[in-house]
């Protein structure tokens, strides 16, 4: 399984997780994150799950539970931590029990875990101080696994999506022009950061990078669903956020009304080997 090299040169400038307006921003329409925002690979669930020394798992950034709920549906005992009361409060009641805090500053009251995961979240963590408290709680042989969904829209589409948010946000922070380019690329530069975070304390192995491929079928109204969701789109003003809409709604209306999209959920994955 491939490791993932340090980082020589990252790119100058505010990390992911200093952001913590954006961060803590998707629980503007809980439900909508919920129904719209894709699931994981049950094969990497299942491979977390056999790689862990038992079923307690801690779930960092856990949202509304789309991942907790994966894992216990794989017969796993969950607890999630979520710093946005509102995702919170969906997540308990879809069957999660969750606290309400940034993983950086909760406190685990001397609870321990076989398996720490974040879905779609490592990266609006510290990556170091996230590794520490994830050694602090983590059993000896216990897992720690961060893990995204990178998709891959088709042409047409990411255009349609460069083009309308260059005109309707000139000031977002965000990079649109990014999703015109195969997409690992750029969310590699967030893997080996992880990776780095995870280097920087004693007691893990060597992280490994894991990949799994799958497509999902969308069609206008559920892409359209699901982009609000995005934490370019959380903040922006419903007038502006519909600009963007109507516009790529209109890139895939001329593909038909639909489209395949393409996926690779990565983790970035290690094993608690020792004292912190």
């Amino acid at each position: 399984m491939p490791t993932i090299p340090p980082a020589r040169a990252c790119p100058s400038g505010s990390e992911p997780h200093q952001y913590r307006q954006a961060a803590e921003s998707f629980g503007t329409d809980a439900e909508r994150y919920d129904r719209a925002r894709p699931r994981y690979p049950d094969a990497m669930v299942d491979r977390i799950v056999a790689g862990s020394p038992g079923p307690d798992v801690l779930d960092v950034g856990c949202g509304t539970g789309i991942a907790a709920r994966q894992f216990q549906a794989a017969g796993c005992r969950v607890l999630g931590v979520e710093p946005d009361a509102r995702m919170a409060d969906l997540a308990r009641r879809l069957g999660v029990e969750v606290d309400v805090a940034t993983f950086e500053d909760w406190d685990p009251v001397g609870r321990s875990f076989d398996a720490v995961v974040a879905g779609q979240a490592w990266h609006w963590i510290d990556p170091l101080a996230g590794a520490a408290k994830a050694a602090q709680v983590l059993r000896p042989g216990g897992r720690l696994a961060a893990f995204w969904n990178v998709f891959q829209l088709p042409p047409v589409v990411a255009e349609a999506v460069a083009t309308v948010c260059r005109r309707v946000m000139p000031d977002s922070p965000f990079n649109f022009q990014a999703v015109t380019r195969p997409a690992l690329d750029g969310y590699q530069v967030l893997f080996t950061k992880a990776a780095d975070g995870i280097r920087e304390v004693c007691g893990f192995s060597e992280p490994e990078q894991w990949r799994f491929d799958w497509e999902w079928s969308y069609t206008r109204d559920t892409w359209l669903d699901q982009m609000p969701t995005q934490g370019a789109f959380t903040r922006l003003p419903s007038d502006r956020l519909a600009e963007v809409l109507e516009g790529v709604g209109a890139a895939i209306d001329s593909m038909g009304g639909s489209f395949t999209m393409r996926y690779a959920t990565v983790a970035v994955s290690v094993v608690r080997t020792g004292a912190a």
